[in-house]
Formats: structure tokens, sequence, C-alpha cells
């Protein structure tokens, strides 16, 4: 049995609107508190037409209203776009109305296209190349290490969890001692992934290391391939060595473009795991063998039923129960 999580990105399904989208993340947390699920995070996408979640402080806030217990949380805040004294007043906001279930999971990616990343950054006020310190002073608030106290005072502070995707990310999170998730759904590297994992339990052996996966289970394989079928991934590679990965390529060439830079877009093997659940279950068992404490799931299905049975099955794995 495994220690399971679920990451919803608040997809727009065909024939939907955005208020869809969005409750139809209300009620998956609610399936998630009632199957076991450990936590349930929201994302933080921008000036995209296929998911609504841009806002993820103010979705945490209504799904702890509409829920009892399970965790809620970010996954995550893009730190690049914010003033970390902001964010920290915001999630002790959300952990005074909620203490206890509360995760403030923080992201480097920039969420969006270079438009909307220009306009976050009003006047070109953030710099990315200083995600490191944020972070850090975000941590210092959070603990209330700062002379600058944040108000409200928590009893409970939100867990702050650092979202990545390298060996390097991996290794600051064990640095500050906090929780870190490798992307797995984003970066395949099977390599990349048992690297981290290991390093990060080197330097900080008590911490706990997730997996953030792209799952998609069904009855048979024929099924779990077909739902499947459309999740690869497209990355762009800028000439500053930059490189952001997205869902379809539509919006990787529309990234290019808006960059002003020469660019190259790549198709990237979706890394999906899908199947039954005796496969799924085999996937989840490598996991825990290469050092994972917990796997987040992302449900990549596009389909409304197939998403619910999709969860439904992969809730048979869960070593977790609401008490």
């Amino acid at each position: 049995m495994f220690t399971l999580s679920i990451l919803d990105q608040s997809p727009i399904l065909s024939g939907d609107t955005a208020q869809d989208a969005l409750n139809r993340t209300i009620e998956l947390a609610q399936v998630a508190e009632r199957l076991g699920f450990k936590r349930f995070w929201v994302s933080e996408h921008h000036q995209s037409k296929e998911v609504a979640g841009s806002s993820p402080e103010v979705l945490v806030s209504h799904i702890l209203a509409k829920t009892e217990k399970i965790i809620v949380g970010s996954g995550g805040v893009m730190l690049t776009h914010y003033s970390p004294y902001k964010v920290a007043e915001n999630f002790h906001v959300l952990a005074n109305l909620a203490p206890g279930r509360v995760d403030l999971g923080i992201g480097k990616a920039p969420g969006g296209l270079p438009q909307s990343t220009k306009a976050l950054q009003y006047n070109g006020l953030s710099n990315p190349e200083d995600f490191n310190d944020r972070l850090k002073q975000l941590i210092r608030y959070i603990n209330k290490q700062d002379e600058l106290s944040v108000e409200p005072a928590t009893r409970i502070a939100p867990e702050v969890i650092l979202l990545g995707g390298s060996v390097s990310s991996a290794k600051f999170a064990a640095e500050q001692k906090i929780p870190y998730v490798f992307a797995q759904f984003i970066n395949g590297n099977e390599e990349q992934l048992i690297e981290a994992a290991k390093l990060y339990k080197a330097i900080y052996p008590t911490g706990i290391f997730m997996v953030g996966a792209a799952v998609i289970a069904a009855a048979t394989e024929d099924e779990a391939e077909r739902l499947a079928k459309d999740t690869d991934l497209y990355r762009v590679y800028l000439e500053t060595g930059e490189k952001f990965t997205l869902t379809n390529f539509e919006s990787a060439e529309r990234f290019g473009k808006e960059s002003g830079k020469t660019y190259r877009v790549e198709r990237v093997l979706s890394p999906a795991i899908y199947g039954t659940i005796d496969k799924i279950e085999k996937h989840f068992t490598l996991f825990q063998n290469y050092g994972v404490d917990e796997i987040i799931v992302h449900n990549p299905v596009l389909e409304k039923e197939a998403r619910l049975t999709s969860i439904e099955l992969i809730s048979q794995l869960n070593a977790v129960t609401q008490s």
C-alpha cells in the first residue's frame, strides 16, 4: 500500500466552461477525501484556455470550506511572480481558517506564456534568478524566523513544500529541510529521479521525498492506452538555453513566438503511467524502491466519467484513511 495524494489542474473538458471545470475540482476534492487520499492540491496556470486554475490561493480557500479533513494546498504557487511576504500572508490566513490542513507548495516555473509572465511581473519587478533567495525568505516568514512578523499569526503553520524536476532543486529542498516533490509527469527521466531521491535523503534523511506522476487507471489495458493517447509533452528550447514544457504543440509554438527569441519545439514521449491497477501498482512499488515516501497523482484524463473511474481505481492502492 502507498501514501497517495492528488494534484488537479482544473481542466476545461470538451463542451464545458471554466465554471464547470472549477466545480468539478471541488467535487473531485470531496471524492478524494472520501477515498482516503492524504492531500489535494491545485495548480497555477496563466493565459490558458485548457485549465481554469490560475489562482490556487482562492481555490484552496473554497476547497477547505467544502471539505472537512483532507489536507489542501497549492501545487504550486509560482514564487517568481510574487512577494514572499504576501504569499506568507495569504497562507497564514488559510492556516487560520483550517489549522493543520494547509500545504504551501512552491514552484519555480512561470506557469504560463511569456505575455502573461510579463503582465504578472509588472514593470519587470520580478527576477527568476533570485528564486532561491525568495524561497529562503518565505520559509523564514512561515517559520517566524524573521524580525518582520506575518499577521495573522498561526497556531499551526502551513507546510512549505518545493516542487521541481531536477537533482539540483531536490538538493536545495533538502538543504532547507523542507519536503520535495519531483515532477515526474514533466521530467520522466528515471535516472534523474533516482539520483534526486538519493541525494535528498543523504542530506535530509528524515525529510519527505514525493513524486508527482501522471497516472491513468482503467479496467482494461486497451482502455487505459486509449485514454493516454494524447498525453505527450512538447518542450520549447530557447536560444538562451532555457527550456519549458507544455502540454500541446500549439501552446509550445505560441510560447516560442511570444518569447521573441530563436526557439525549437521537440515532442516528448508521454511519461504518464497507464494501465490496469496491477500494472500501476508495480510502478508505484518502483517509486518506493527509489526512496519515494509519497505519490502525488496527477490525473490527465480528459473524459468526465473516466477521470473519476481512474481515481477510484487508484484509491485501491491507498494506505491512508481519513480519521
